[in-house]
């Protein structure tokens, strides 16, 4: 665990953070830490206690309800976003499970930087609010999907979502770089893994998407997926 003092460029990709001034970001460094977390790690788990919040530097990070018989996954995260932010601002206990799916860095603060910071640069409050009226939204269209589309198209939108929310172009399309194994997207759209296997399978055969061994999926034709969740 290290802090990043001297390296407010760091700073500048992350939603959070966007628009701050050099002056602003310096002062975050002060406060800031990095952890890498392996493959697999409970970072936060539902119901304990929440006193620091973390941000995604690098990697995938799983959040999840767990149940008697299967989790729900809520959502798959990727650089930039934020995760425990709701326990600091409520002040409750975790409300989900935050586990890492690859190898992840991360930064954390604890409560009282994050409510003073909060406090004394606006534009940082202001640039949460915004994170959290976009996930509100992506859940409004996710419970939207899961009503009015099949198993393919809720697969598809989902795809699409991601290539939104963290596609980098490449040559050959957009690369998803979030570690997005099929039994994660059967739980994110409601549905069996294999019926999960079937629509990527098929859209791999169409050359429509492909899979690497990290599981990152490249979207080679967006206008057919798009196409087939209308």
């Amino acid at each position: 665990m290290m802090n990043i003092e001297n390296q407010p460029d760091s700073l500048l990709p992350i939603a959070l953070f966007a628009g701050l001034s050099l002056a602003h970001r310096t002062r975050l460094c002060t406060l800031l830490h990095r952890k890498t977390f392996p493959a697999k790690a409970v970072v936060i788990l539902e119901d304990h206690p929440g006193e620091v919040a973390y941000i995604i530097q690098s990697g995938t990070v799983k959040i999840s309800v767990l149940g008697d018989e299967i989790d729900t996954i809520l959502a798959l995260l990727g650089p930039g976003e934020i995760v425990g932010e709701m326990s600091l601002i409520d002040c409750m206990s975790r409300s989900a499970t935050a586990e890492t799916q690859e190898e992840c860095k991360l930064l954390w603060i604890d409560r009282s930087a994050f409510h003073d910071c909060l406090e004394t640069i606006p534009l940082m409050a202001m640039n949460l609010v915004g994170i959290l009226s976009r996930r509100v939204r992506l859940a409004n269209a996710r419970i939207q999907s899961m009503a009015t589309l099949d198993i393919d198209g809720r697969v598809a939108r989902q795809l699409l979502a991601f290539a939104h929310e963290y596609g980098v172009p490449s040559n050959e399309g957009v690369i998803i770089p979030l570690r997005l194994t099929q039994s994660d997207l059967a739980g994110l759209v409601g549905s069996s893994r294999e019926s999960v296997n079937h629509a990527i399978s098929s859209w791999k055969q169409k050359k429509q998407i492909s899979v690497d061994g990290r599981y990152y999926i490249t979207i080679h034709d967006s206008a057919a997926l798009a196409k087939r969740c209308g």
